[in-house]
């Protein structure tokens, strides 16, 4: 029996000896000095891999001899790019890299290609504000849900000093920490105020879902009118009864119009139009980056704008960029604008529905606000 037993352990340790080593581990992303990245992936049993790279189409990887699909891109401009591995028709984030983009339907991973500090985008040896995070239960939504409050510089909550606040909203799909997490909205905001580009203000980041099924991904989406609907109509209600009361009372924020801004991308513009235009009465600034998921009757949605509005908006900033699927919708809402001779701004920039898009749009909106003269 001891035999049989040292015999058996004898064969064990053999064994354990001959086992297969582990691959070494894979390397991705990797930025080289050149700005050029390779992308690498192990899958030995896919049959087509592809790189989903922010701003390009699909580009076919190649795999090796151990299994790992990789691709080098040319050199890229210094930008932060969202990507995910495409393996036989199933996005995938990089398991390889930890910097990911939340998102409540498709998370992927992000890769940054560092660029010069003059870039707004770029952490900056500069005072840095703080970001926090805060919580609360929403009695007009029936959830427990966040928003993300961005403080400049020097802020003291026990001083007389009251800052102007921007609200700036996300895009359908994100969830609230997007504008920081992805935007680097407050590593923005740092750089232009260390400039003398932009005033000293407050950014509130708030949930964008006045109905929150809007993102569940069984339920309907936004192509859904009623369901969009509710989701503004009972935002806009959170943001009113809410979210502003808690931050002014919190805060040093003015509450006077003249010292409100809101703004945001995507569905956020759109509820940026949809909340700003309707309540001139609490925004004089606001602002719009691709918006979408609007009704084209721009006469339902706002009643009674018309150019006696002109006195009262202090900046309405419509953007997109020229490559995205909403441009057609944004230049039919311009040209109503035109068309009920209210003044704003027309802006339209190379590029996609991607973050490299708004992180430059909130780079050339936030000096806009709050200066003196009407721009």
């Amino acid at each position: 029996m001891k035999k049989t037993v040292l015999y058996l352990l004898i064969a064990a340790a053999a064994a354990w000896g001959q086992a297969p080593k582990a691959p070494p581990p894979v390397q991705s992303p990797e930025v080289h000095p050149d700005r050029t990245v390779t992308f690498r992936f192990r899958d030995p049993n896919a049959q087509e891999v592809n790189l989903a790279l922010d701003g390009r189409k699909p580009s076919v990887m190649q795999k090796d001899d151990q299994g790992v699909w990789s691709i080098t891109t040319e050199p890229l401009d210094p930008e932060i790019y969202g990507y995910s591995f495409v393996a036989d028709g199933l996005h995938l984030i990089d398991p390889m890299n930890s910097l990911i983009a939340p998102n409540l339907l498709s998370p992927h991973s992000m890769v940054h290609v560092p660029g010069p500090p003059s870039l707004p985008w770029e952490m900056n040896n500069v005072p840095h504000g703080e970001v926090h995070h805060r919580f609360y239960h929403s009695g007009v939504v029936g959830d427990n849900r966040d928003y993300y409050v961005y403080t400049p510089p020097g802020y003291d909550p026990h001083s007389k000093k009251k800052y102007p606040v921007l609200y700036l909203l996300h895009g359908y799909s994100d969830d609230a920490s997007g504008w920081t997490a992805v935007g680097r909205a407050n590593i923005i905001l740092d750089n232009l105020i260390s400039q003398g580009k932009a005033k000293p203000m407050l950014i509130v980041m708030p949930l964008g879902y006045g109905a929150p099924e809007i993102v569940s991904r069984t339920g309907p989406t936004l192509r859904d009118q009623d369901l969009r609907k509710r989701n503004y109509d009972n935002f806009r209600e959170a943001l009113f009864t809410e979210v502003m009361p808690q931050v002014e009372k919190e805060y040093r924020v003015s509450t006077d119009r003249d010292d409100r801004a809101i703004a945001g991308l995507s569905m956020g513009g759109a509820e940026s139009l949809f909340v700003g235009l309707n309540a001139l009465d609490r925004f004089a600034w606001i602002g719009s980056f691709s918006a979408g998921g609007l009704s084209q009757d721009f006469n339902e949605l706002f009643p009674k704008l018309d150019a006696k509005v002109n006195s009262r908006i202090r900046l309405l900033w419509v953007a997109c960029g020229t490559e995205d699927h909403l441009i057609d919708f944004n230049r039919k809402f311009r040209e109503w604008l035109k068309s009920k001779d209210i003044q704003h701004v027309d802006i339209e920039t190379p590029g996609m529905h991607t973050w490299m898009v708004w992180r430059g749009n909130l780079s050339n909106f936030v000096p806009l606000l709050f200066q003196s003269e009407k721009k």
